[in-house]
């Protein structure tokens, strides 16, 4: 039985899916993955979610929040490749959202790079809209930034 889990950027289930992470994008993307780790760091007020089958960690995502009052970046979403295409991602940002949202925030932006299909897939499928390259990656050409209001009353 899959649960979500709400918890904090140095859970060391977390750290460890986001090591994994972060070698899946190493094979993707090679030595150009240097120009994105630097705006994959958290700052300890992030907020993670990690997705368990029992004990063990399947999934996970965080949100930070940007400058702009009233907007998250959702980050470090991954799924383990055994536990893809059920609906664990969508599980994720869907807790990821409504956290947001619970602590007042009205958009979720987001970014993926251009060899992330499967990704892309699940955040249109999931509500967001593609819009001009944000923040630290409007002069990535790699990057697609997409974002969705969260809150019902936007």
């Amino acid at each position: 039985m899959l649960s979500l889990n709400r918890t904090t950027p140095f859970d060391d289930r977390f750290l460890t899916l986001v090591a994994e992470l972060n070698a899946d994008l190493r094979s993707r993307y090679g030595a150009q993955q240097a120009q994105f780790d630097p705006h994959n760091t958290l700052p300890a007020d992030a907020r993670a979610i990690v997705a368990l089958d029992g004990e063990t960690p399947v999934g996970c995502g965080c949100y930070k929040v940007l400058d702009e009052a009233d907007q998250v970046e959702v980050k470090r979403m991954y799924v383990r490749p055994d536990w893809r295409r059920m609906g664990v991602a969508a599980q994720i940002l869907t807790e990821l959202e409504a956290w947001a949202r619970e602590d007042g925030y009205s958009f979720a932006r987001l970014e993926l790079a251009d060899k992330q299909p499967e990704a892309m897939v699940l955040y249109q499928k999931s509500g967001y809209k593609r819009i001009a390259n944000y923040g630290p990656y409007v002069n990535i050409a790699e990057s697609i930034c997409m974002e969705k209001a969260i809150s019902p009353y936007r």
